[in-house]
């Protein structure tokens, strides 16, 4: 009811500034407070019919009965746990259906809740996204440690870093994806008391590391290319888009000068660990090994000249020896034949 000018209308004195010559009063107080009239038997979890009168960012106030209203939280308006603003679920002279979360009439609060009329999607994930079950999730957040998907309103998932490639080093989550992106996932665990799936994306494909660790052997050489230099090493691009590591000092050439950026060279592996994806190859490992080859060569032939004229030389010992004692038995031959004539010559005599 609206007071006309002159009109003569009941008031309660509220106040009185002796100073300032005030008095405060007031008109509502003469009529029983809205909340006295709420409906005594309304309780929590009851649903309740009300119009949106005020919103904000983090919520919006719903008028269920005249003077009466009660806040729906912008976390009571949707399962997801990505809270967004108010504005994208609400706006004011919507008329709407909630649920009563807390009902205090002392304080006369209220909180309300319209997900609640809504299916928890959790009720069934431990079904519909088993472990090892493939799905479609939509990026929604990064971390230094993984990507934050969504594979449903209300469902949502963590992607470690560790398991978005089998291959590739990813320091940060942007450089593999972006948010608002589709994903492939497998489920990888389920943690029902936090409402969250451990996803994984590189388990999409079987592991490469099972076929690198038959390419890439102890010993064995590959060509490859550096893309990145370091103050311990470089990284080094090798065939089949495997990133390896050489230490500094594995990067000298023959010529003393070490290897630079973008250069294509041959590596020997010198470590392979499947379990940490790490592989660590030298280039000088190679040029230390032809040296070595080649000295060994060398003393290889020596040691076959040296052998040669070891057996020329006891040849030609054999040889001499045998002539000699050929001569020796020429002589004794022949002085047994003089002293057969001596004797002959004795006896015809």
């Amino acid at each position: 009811m609206k007071e006309l000018l002159n009109q003569k209308i009941n008031v309660v004195i509220l106040d009185f500034d002796n100073e300032k010559k005030r008095i405060a009063l007031g008109l509502k107080q003469l009529s029983a407070h809205p909340w006295d009239a709420l409906k005594s038997d309304l309780a929590v979890g009851d649903k309740v019919k009300g119009k949106v009168v005020v919103i904000a960012d983090y919520g919006a106030f719903v008028e269920i009965a005249p003077g009466v209203e009660g806040l729906i939280h912008v976390s009571e308006m949707s399962w997801s746990q990505h809270l967004r603003t108010a504005h994208d679920f609400l706006k004011v002279g919507d008329e709407v259906e909630a649920v009563v979360l807390t009902l205090d009439r002392e304080e006369r609060k209220m909180s309300l809740g319209i997900k609640q009329l809504m299916p928890d999607p959790w009720n069934g994930v431990i079904e519909k996204y088993a472990k090892g079950t493939r799905h479609t999730a939509t990026v929604r957040n990064f971390t230094n440690f993984g990507i934050f998907v969504e594979l449903e309103e209300g469902v949502d998932g963590l992607i470690h870093i560790s398991d978005l490639s089998w291959s590739k080093k990813i320091k940060h989550p942007s450089e593999f994806t972006k948010i608002g992106d589709k994903i492939d996932v497998v489920v990888l665990e389920i943690d029902g008391e936090n409402r969250r799936l451990s996803l994984g994306h590189k388990q999409l494909e079987e592991n490469p590391w099972d076929v690198f660790e038959t390419v890439f052997t102890l010993d064995s050489i590959h060509q490859g290319t550096i893309i990145n230099i370091m103050d311990k090493g470089a990284i080094i691009s090798m065939p089949y888009g495997v990133e390896a590591f050489a230490p500094t000092r594995h990067l000298l050439k023959p010529d003393g000068t070490s290897a630079k950026m973008e250069e294509v060279l041959d590596f020997k592996v010198i470590e392979f660990n499947k379990e940490n994806k790490k592989i660590i190859v030298s280039h000088s490992k190679i040029n230390e090994e032809v040296t070595a080859n080649e000295r060994a060569a060398v003393s290889d032939a020596k040691k076959a000249d040296r052998e040669e004229t070891e057996k020329a030389v006891k040849k030609m010992k054999s040889s001499v020896e045998k002539s000699t004692l050929g001569d020796l038995d020429v002589l004794s031959n022949l002085k047994a034949d003089m002293e057969e004539t001596e004797k002959k010559s004795k006896k015809s005599e």
